[in-house]
C-alpha cells in the first residue's frame, strides 16, 4: 500500500515510520527543508526510543521516504494521512487552519480514489470541514475522508503504534472502511479488532479519552493523599484498583 503522510511531527512520524516497517510504501512531506534534510540522512528531529533506528532502516530499505513537495508524495498514495499541528488559539480552541490547508493541498494533488485521514487531534466535525475543503480545491477529486485519533504515550509511542490497545477508525463509506482495515491488518489482533464507528464518533473519542485520562490521574492523586493520612500503601491501591479495570470485579 502506498501511503502519504503530510507532516512530520511527532504523530506524522512515528506513524509513517511504523507503517514503513511493516512494508508499506510511506513517503511524508513537509514544508520544513531543513527537517527533511535530517530525515533523509536517516536522522530524526524529535526523540523517541528507537525512532531514529526505525527512521534510518525503512529509509535504507527504501520504505521510507521525504520530500517537500506534496504533489511528488501524493503520487500513487492509496491513504493520505493529515498530521499537522492544531495548536490551540487564544481562547483554547483547536487552530484547524494547517489541516485545512493541508486538505486543499490534498485536494489538488488528488488523480485517483484516495482515504484522507485526519490523524490531527480535531474537534467533532472536523472531517466534513476537510471534505468540504478538499472539494473546494478539487471539484472531480474520488475519495472519503476518515477519522483515525492517535493514542500514542511519549516514550512509548513505537509500541503503542505496533501493538495497539484500540484502533478507532471513523467512516460511513464501506469502501473506506475496506482500506482501513487493509490498512491496519498487520497491528491488529483477534482480541482487540478495529474500532468503527462514524466520524464524529471517532473525533469525540480522542477528547472523551484524554478527559478520561485526566480524572483516573486526578483520583489517584486524591487517593495518595487518603493513603497518606490513613497509613495505607498508595502502590498497592493502585495495582488493586487497576486490575478491576483489566476487568476484574470488586467484592
Amino acid at each position: 500500500m502506498n501511503i502519504c503522510m503530510v507532516g512530520t511531527g511527532y504523530v506524522g512520524l512515528v506513524t509513517g515510520a511504523c507503517l514503513a516497517d511493516f512494508g508499506m510504501d510511506v513517503t511524508c512531506v513537509d514544508k520544513d527543508e531543513a527537517k527533511i534534510a535530517l530525515l533523509k540522512k536517516g536522522i530524526s528531529p524529535i526523540y523517541e526510543p528507537g525512532l531514529e533506528e526505525l527512521v534510518r532502516r525503512n529509509v535504507k530499505e527504501r520504505r521510507l521516504s521525504f520530500t517537500t513537495s506534496l504533489p511528488e508524495a501524493m503520487q500513487g498514495a492509496e491513504v493520505a494521512f493529515i498530521a499537522v499541528g492544531t495548536p490551540p488559539g487564544e481562547t483554547g480552541e483547536a487552530d484547524l487552519r494547517h489541516v485545512l490547508a493541508a486538505a486543499e493541498d490534498v485536494g489538488r494533488a488528488l488523480g485517483r480514489y484516495t482515504v484522507v485521514v485526519n490523524k490531527s487531534t480535531v474537534p467533532v466535525g472536523s472531517a466534513a470541514k476537510v471534505a468540504e475543503a478538499i472539494r473546494r480545491a478539487n471539484p472531480d477529486a474520488e475519495f472519503d475522508v476518515v477519522s483515525n485519533p492517535e493514542f500514542l504515550k511519549e516514550g512509548a509511542a513505537i509500541d503503542d503504534f505496533m501493538r495497539p490497545d484500540r484502533v478507532v477508525v471513523g467512516t460511513s463509506s464501506e469502501r473506506a472502511r475496506a482500506v482501513m482495515a487493509e490498512l491496519y491488518a498487520p497491528f491488529v489482533r483477534v482480541e482487540q479488532p478495529i474500532l468503527f464507528m462514524d466520524e464524529r464518533s471517532a473525533e469525540l473519542t480522542k477528547y472523551a479519552a484524554n478527559a478520561m485520562l485526566a480524572t483516573r490521574i486526578s483520583f489517584m492523586n486524591d487517593v495518595a493523599a487518603l493513603c497518606e493520612r490513613l497509613g495505607a500503601d498508595v502502590d498497592h491501591v493502585a495495582a488493586a484498583v487497576h486490575a478491576f479495570g483489566r476487568g476484574g470485579t470488586p467484592s
